[in-house]
């Protein structure tokens, strides 16, 4: 690691243009004190299909551009860089040899950007050169020997050259979880991995929760359950890359958090209410994206998902428009008791994860109560219809069943306050949550 006064000033912007295989510079970072500041460069400004990094933070205009206020860096580039994973294998990459010491360490940003794999989510990746692009590419790996390295950096075991390299390659991917990157050529996976310190499956926790949320007509990244060294290892099908004869192309995204004007720090105060009234001024078809963002909200709250953070939602960016990207991190958290709360406020500052706090906010996402309860009841019974089905494809053990089943999905303080007219959604809860625990018993119709 260099000292801190070796660190990088600069780095040099480049971007998959919409259509394009090849990245083209589009700017230049700065560090300024505790800020990076960006700036466009003057070719990229001339190019007659250049698009701004973002257009609320970053638009197409000369001079130095400013981080929003209270921000330290553009939410844009930010939404580039690499999350807790993977500044462990950063870490480990650069000050491994320390050992102990490298807990302590921190790494500033810029040398995140620039030390983390170049196939990173979005369309964007940072060089030190602005005219020649050499991308941090991976070295052939097989699952089981990025597992291996996933669980040398769990353990803080300095790697070996070629699976440092390797793993390298996904440092730049989101989240705290062990994971990596592969390419079969034709397609592109993030492989998520268990976890020492996991005390049930969270691997096939995710699984199920996608693959319910996929057949309750929610748009969702494919996913697949995969072995290795006799652990699961889930695969889900990156979304933001585009496979042609000439090549890959990249698509730009946003985090929820971005979108906002919000960073870490403040991401307590995002909330639904506000990503929806964002959605109704600035998304393309906007009616049926927030009955899809919607939906997603009620089958968070169904399954137990209470990591709906900011970054967890995300649309696609394309220079003039926004669209929700396929949901993801759609996995049933840890839960000792019953009462629960979203990481997004749902509207106001509820953030309770029931059932009535999505029908009393509704009508933000342009439904009728009727119209809210209908998607409810919907989901409800397709995961009932579907939980046997879907969770001996994920081979879930039966004390993972029995753990997930009326705990995570399903819980009882989702339904807990429904009266009147809704009623009727927590005896139709309860009846399935009673068959989940009665396999091969047909739920009355």
């Amino acid at each position: 690691m260099t000292s801190k006064d070796k660190r990088p000033r600069e780095a040099f912007v480049w971007i998959w243009l919409p259509g394009a295989t090849d990245p083209v510079v589009a700017g230049k970072l700065t560090a300024e004190g505790d800020s990076l500041l960006f700036n466009y460069g003057r070719s990229y400004l001339e190019r007659e299909n250049a698009i701004s990094l973002y257009d609320a933070e970053l638009p197409l205009k000369t001079g130095v551009l400013q981080p929003r206020k209270g921000l330290d860096m553009p939410g844009c580039i930010r939404d580039a860089a690499p999350d807790a994973w993977g500044r462990r294998v950063l870490l480990n990459r650069l000050i491994g040899v320390k050992g102990r010491n490298a807990a302590a360490t921190e790494l500033d940003e810029l040398t995140c950007l620039l030390e983390s794999g170049s196939d990173r989510i979005g369309a964007l990746d940072f060089q030190r050169s602005a005219t020649e692009y050499i991308p941090r590419a991976p070295v052939a790996a097989s699952l089981d020997d990025l597992l291996r390295s996933a669980e040398k950096v769990e353990n803080g075991i300095p790697l070996a050259s070629d699976l440092d390299e390797a793993l390298h390659h996904g440092s730049s991917i989101g989240g705290a979880r062990p994971k990596a990157m592969i390419d079969d050529g034709r397609k592109k996976h993030i492989a998520k991995f268990s976890s020492s310190t996991d005390i049930y499956s969270i691997v096939k926790a995710e699984f199920i929760g996608m693959r319910l949320a996929a057949l309750s007509g929610l748009d969702v990244a494919p996913v697949e359950l995969a072995k290795s060294l006799n652990k699961d290892v889930l695969l889900i099908e990156r979304f933001d890359r585009k496979h042609t004869a000439v090549g890959w192309q990249r698509r730009s995204m946003l985090s929820a958090l971005t979108l906002l004007g919000l960073d870490e720090m403040m991401a307590r105060y995002a909330s639904y209410e506000d990503l929806a009234e964002l959605i109704r001024h600035r998304f393309t078809d906007a009616p049926g994206t927030l009955k899809e963002l919607f939906s997603r909200l009620v089958f968070n709250i169904l399954c137990g998902n209470t990591d709906d953070h900011a970054r967890n939602h995300a649309a696609f960016w394309d220079g003039s428009s926004l669209s929700l990207t396929p949901a993801y991190d759609l996995c049933p958290q840890g839960r000792s008791g019953n009462e629960a709360t979203q990481a997004m406020l749902i509207s106001g500052e509820n953030r309770l994860s029931r059932i009535s706090s999505c029908l009393e906010t509704a009508h933000n996402f342009l439904l009728s109560h009727e119209e809210a309860l209908s998607i409810v009841v919907h989901q409800i019974s397709v995961i009932g219809e579907n939980w046997s089905r879907v969770c001996a494809a994920a081979e879930l053990s039966e004390t993972d069943r029995n753990l997930f089943q009326g705990r995570q999905f399903l819980n009882p303080f989702a339904f807990d306050d429904l009266a009147d007219d809704a009623a009727h959604v927590k005896s139709l809860a309860n009846e399935v949550r009673q068959a989940l625990s009665m396999p091969g018993i047909p739920r009355r119709r």
